[in-house]
């Protein structure tokens, strides 16, 4: 994945830090639809993920607004994932949504 092409700030960026457990149990399509998803979604600016071999991963979506990630938040197959992220794909995650002021890509 390369590094997104966002516009000038101020815009939102979605953190999300996560501990996967054993197995794919499905995991690999449902991520991939979600980034489908998201791709399809008005507010969408991009998105970055990178995982260790030991599960610990860190997955960065970029929005244009708070109003923006809070309806991709609701979407039904959305929703479904988070569910399944509870169960079964992560032992620990965690979430942070921050404002984007300023950024410098070289």
């Amino acid at each position: 994945m390369l590094i997104s092409k966002t516009p000038p700030p101020p815009y939102y960026a979605v953190i999300f830090t996560s501990q996967r457990t054993e197995g794919d149990n499905g995991y690999r399509e449902t991520a991939d639809k979600m980034v489908c998803l998201a791709e399809k979604q008005a507010g969408f600016l991009g998105a970055e993920s990178v995982r260790e071999a030991n599960g610990l991963g860190i997955t960065i979506s970029y929005w244009d607004s708070l109003e923006s990630i809070k309806e991709f938040k609701e979407l039904a197959a959305h929703k479904e994932a988070q569910k399944n992220a509870r169960d079964t794909w992560y032992s620990t995650f965690g979430l942070r949504v921050c404002k984007v002021e300023k950024e410098i890509i070289m």
